[in-house]
């Protein structure tokens, strides 16, 4: 059965016609708001001035996922109040469901850092009281491997993507992703590794991958 991709805010999740039940998908029904560097979404009167915090924001509406494009209705933004801004609770979504942890984006609930397309080898650290010679004589620990079922459902970190996987089925075109970065400026939305710029926030959800790889459940790896 093929995967769709709701299109509904705030939602991301990938789902088929047969298993689509009502209250599975949670979502924003409003436009988001973005006044002064604070990011709202109208629906909910929630805030941040972080983005990578308002996209964690959990919806405030639940129904049945879609492929249909809602049509949000634009909201005028709201005077600033002194009070401070608005963040979501914390544990209110795991690792593996948060939006953010799930494209790869950086997520400061969950711990997870935005992964980096070229990684460099971590350098080790020694303690200061050992001599010089000492520290150059203890080798680098090998690093862990980590050792996965080839069988077992991952869901895939790389930006834009969020699919469920198995590793048995990975290959060098199983993922369509963004490479990044995300480029927010002047109002305008966008990703740099494709040179595409929007205005409006759902138009910038939507922009389509622009790079085929492998997938990776693992964004520090």
């Amino acid at each position: 059965m093929e995967k769709l991709r709701c299109q509904r805010i705030g939602c991301y999740a990938t789902f088929t016609e047969d298993d689509n039940p009502e209250g599975s998908c949670t979502y924003h029904d409003s436009a988001p708001v973005f006044h002064d560097g604070m990011k709202e979404w109208s629906c909910c009167k929630k805030r941040s001035h972080d983005f990578s915090l308002f996209l964690e924001i959990p919806g405030c509406k639940s129904g049945k996922h879609t492929t249909e494009k809602p049509v949000l209705t634009k909201v005028a933004p709201s005077p600033r109040k002194p009070s401070p801004a608005v963040i979501p609770e914390k544990n209110v979504s795991s690792k593996e469901t948060c939006p953010r942890c799930r494209q790869g984006f950086f997520c400061s609930e969950h711990g997870s850092q935005a992964r980096d397309m070229n990684p460099k080898p971590s350098k080790v650290t020694n303690s200061e009281s050992e001599p010089p010679s000492m520290q150059e004589a203890q080798p680098a620990p090998a690093p862990v491997k980590k050792i996965i079922d080839i069988n077992q459902p991952q869901i895939c970190k790389n930006k834009g993507c969020g699919e469920t996987f198995k590793e048995k089925d990975n290959h060098d075109t199983a993922c369509n992703y963004h490479p990044g970065p995300a480029i927010f400026h002047d109002r305008m939305r966008g990703w740099k590794c494709c040179d595409v710029h929007v205005k409006e926030f759902d138009e910038f959800m939507s922009i389509p991958p622009c790079t085929k790889g492998w997938h990776n459940a693992d964004p520090a790896s």
